[in-house]
């Protein structure tokens, strides 16, 4: 997008157009500071106060505008947060949710940033992301692969600096799926298929194929959508339905993150809250977006999330389809009243505050790339791939230290996962659903999280490149079924003879060591129907029935079981991860061999039965949170689930120690935020109010890097579970070393939202203070008092 000729801008930015606004929002706002927004808002005010009405349509609608100084063009939206949607000399990052495994916010925020001037280079301005929600309320939902997780804390943690690094690099971050947004069954009653919708369209793929907010199109709504008057499309999608806390305490949380750090456009769900679409929510957009988080940003619907004119017009949505916001119809809108001019005025600023804000008025942007066009954006992103894929994987068991690996003298590998699909790498955009298997190796996701390969390193690849520098004879099935064929290899020598007859057990045999490949798969469209899968398990039980040492890899989309073998004597190591991108197989073989220490954690729970989650897939049209916050680990503490695996595991190499916890908390706090209404809430909402430090020694055999994760327990008038995170810091370590860790709490972080007063509250009384390696793995522990004035 540019915005050529604004030679009298320097001279007018003091003089913004004055607006009465009759609604909600940014322009109404009692005392909303914008800090660092109130240049752009200028910049916007000035530009919008040009424009006839016809033409603050077509900005709202997607459109080129012309004026006087210089031509507007529209914004390019596109998906794929980890990687350019169907591009051409692009990269495929790790999925979100192995940038979260990393728990470390550098690799975090470089990641965004290296996805972002990839976007910026190809001369699209809006990433369709951070996908921050689905959180993973269920851990059954479909697109878990694509977001952070289902704690708070963490979630709003990647998503502020995931913003954070969008914004800085110069591109606009257009966070989704906003809200409540937890699983795809039902989430519309038109289907997830079809192109050629804009957005709010009749048709087009779900934030996928089709309109703005898409990878397919750079036209205009104007030019795509269908439909045209005030009237209901088909679509029914469910309601979820939560109550005020639970809203804001699990999944308004991590939008705060996000507009803190800059979001500057917001993805309206297809589904309805509390009984009324999101796009035309009033109460989700005005009141607790616009006013509460005091968001300067637009809101854009996902594709056929717009299904009334007047209705999304005048409830909180920003930006949407020319076929139901054509020129007629709004002006009959601000005719007769129900639209007001101000309204019109606030959408049409809304549009460009973010355009501004980045900096994308500076001219230094190219022009949008065409997708197959010779214009290689990597840079070194694959070293940065490579490393962040190996620093998400979790270490869950190691018995033996059967890892690392040091140069056996044979090895065999099974499994689909372990090598290339029959054709690839990429795969035909699907919003269908997918899985529950992948029969190649898995390493991005479908639909609207898939990226888009230049090239893929498979684990074989990885293995036999390793396996050829260090000597060692390797074999390997790729197959998960596989059963044995007499005719395809040399009569039978003996099981100490490479010339058997190859068969799961026949190929296990006399091995140093075996490595089993799994995979679980889901996508946008379909939820998942499984979290362990039997053929899988097979091959896992058959493997290690013959092999003393075998080690099991997973790359999955969510939570994927392991109890139908994690006590098998002979599985003597797991390595678990979600999907790691181009470099996936260099990553997996890096932490085999020990070239990386391990040190992902996990982001969920894995429990050992499907029948310990206690939130299934809703299959009616009313959807009822009545767990509240209680989703995940905060379920399992408070109802004495015990998982197979923690929230927050992964071990390591080497071993660490805790120690010399202090607390300096600040003694006494208002009982309700005081400071200025601002961009991302009350500023003092994020003020520091206790610092917390302890000592991690390294006293183990090798360097290696730890998570200590800081976990907060409540006053019992907070109503809050057991305890939650509220701090994190990923740190390496020499052999023999200490390190100071230190964390900062911040008055949110030991916030209650006050129905009754509806403000953030603090209680008086006792916090309790738990640090450790994971949810259920304290290793120091303290206490602070905190007064209320």
């Amino acid at each position: 997008m540019k915005l050529h000729s604004f030679a009298l801008l320097s001279t007018l930015l003091g003089s913004a157009l004055a607006l009465t606004n009759s609604s909600e929002g940014l322009l109404k706002a009692d005392g909303l500071s914008l800090g660092e927004w109130q240049e752009a808002y200028q910049k916007a005010s000035h530009f919008v106060s040009q424009l006839s009405i016809a033409q603050k349509i077509q900005l709202i609608t997607g459109n080129d505008v012309n004026i006087t100084d210089g031509t507007f063009t529209a914004l390019q939206f596109l998906d794929g947060s980890m990687g350019l949607q169907d591009y051409f000399y692009a990269s495929a990052f790790s999925q979100s949710s192995a940038l979260a495994m990393t728990w470390d916010r550098e690799a975090i925020y470089d990641q965004a940033r290296a996805v972002a001037t990839e976007f910026y280079l190809k001369g699209v301005q809006v990433v369709n992301g951070p996908t921050t929600q689905p959180m993973g309320r269920t851990v059954w939902g479909g697109r878990l692969v694509e977001t952070f997780g289902p704690d708070p804390y963490l979630n709003g943690i990647v998503t502020g600096l995931s913003t954070k690094a969008y914004v800085d690099t110069g591109v606009i971050a257009g966070a989704k799926h906003y809200i409540l947004n937890e699983q795809e069954t039902n989430r519309t009653s038109g289907g997830g298929g079809g192109g050629g919708g804009g957005p709010g369209g009749a048709g087009g793929a779900p934030d996928g194929m089709g309109g703005s907010n898409s990878s397919s199109s750079s036209m205009p709504p104007s030019k795509r959508a269908a439909g045209g008057s005030d009237s209901s499309y088909s679509s029914a999608p469910y309601s979820s339905n939560a109550d005020d806390k639970t809203l804001h305490e699990t999944y308004l949380w991590s939008f705060y993150d996000g507009v803190k750090n800059g979001l500057g456009a917001v993805m309206c769900a297809m589904t309805k809250v509390n009984n009324t679409l999101s796009c035309e929510n009033s109460d989700i957009l005005h009141r607790l977006l616009k006013n509460e988080l005091g968001f300067p940003g637009m809101v854009f619907p996902d594709t056929m999330a717009q299904q009334h004119a007047l209705a999304s017009a005048v409830n909180g949505l920003d930006y949407g389809s020319s076929s139901l916001w054509s020129t007629s119809t709004m002006k009959q809108f601000l005719s007769n009243g129900s639209l007001p001019q101000a309204q019109l005025n606030d959408m049409a600023i809304r549009n460009l505050m973010a355009y501004y804000h980045v900096n994308l008025d500076n001219g230094t942007q190219p022009a949008t790339a065409d997708k197959d066009a010779y214009i290689d954006v990597r840079a070194n992103h694959s070293k940065l791939i490579r490393a962040n894929g190996a620093k998400s994987l979790s270490l869950l068991k190691n018995t033996n230290n059967a890892l690392p690996l040091n140069k056996p003298h044979t090895m065999a590998i099974f499994g689909a996962h372990a090598g290339p699909a029959t054709a690839g790498p990429n795969t035909e955009f699907s919003v269908q659903g997918s899985g529950p298997t992948y029969q190649g190796h898995l390493a991005t996701d479908t639909g609207s999280g898939q990226s888009s390969y230049p090239y893929l390193i498979t684990p074989q690849h990885a293995l036999t490149s390793k396996a050829a520098e260090d000597g060692t004879m390797i074999r390997w099935i790729l197959n998960d079924t596989y059963s044995g064929d007499s005719g395809s290899a040399l009569v039978m020598q003996g099981s100490d003879s490479t010339a058997v007859t190859p068969s799961i057990s026949t190929y296990a045999e006399n091995m140093d060591v075996c490595i089993v490949f799994l995979n679980a798969l889901a996508g946008e469209g379909a939820d998942r129907t499984e979290l362990y899968n039997v053929d899988q398990d097979n091959l896992v039980k058959s493997v290690a029935k013959n092999c003393n040492n075998t080690v099991v890899v997973i790359n999955t989309v969510g939570a994927r079981l392991v109890d139908q073998w994690i006590e098998n004597d002979n599985v003597t190591a797991v390595v678990y991860g979600s999907l790691l991108g181009q470099e996936s197989g260099n990553s997996i073989v890096d932490v085999l061999y020990g070239n990386v220490n391990p040190s992902g954690r996990l982001i969920y729970t894995i429990a050992k039965n499907e029948s310990d989650y206690n939130v299934d897939l809703c299959y009616t049209s009313q959807c009822n949170f009545t767990e509240g916050n209680y989703i995940d680990y905060r379920y399992f503490d408070a109802y004495n689930k015990i998982p197979r695996y923690a929230f927050g595991h992964g071990l390591s190499y080497t071993t660490f120690n805790y120690s010399s916890l202090h607390i300096s908390p600040t003694t006494s706090l208002p009982r309700y935020p005081t400071g200025t209404p601002s961009v991302g809430g009350p500023t003092d909402l994020w003020d520091t109010v206790a610092n917390i430090t302890l000592t991690i020694e390294n006293t183990g055999p090798c360097a290696g890097a730890e998570v200590p994760q800081l976990y907060i327990e409540y006053p019992e008038a907070a109503k809050q579970p057991v305890r939650q995170l509220r701090g994190f810091e990923r740190v390496e370590i020499e052999k023999g070393e200490s390190v100071e860790v230190k964390f900062g709490l911040r008055r949110r972080d030991i916030s209650y939202w006050d129905v009754g007063a509806q403000k953030w509250g603090v209680v008086a009384g006792s916090y309790g203070v738990r640090a450790g390696a994971s949810s259920r793995d304290v290793r120091v522990e303290g206490e602070f008092v905190v007064k209320t004035v």
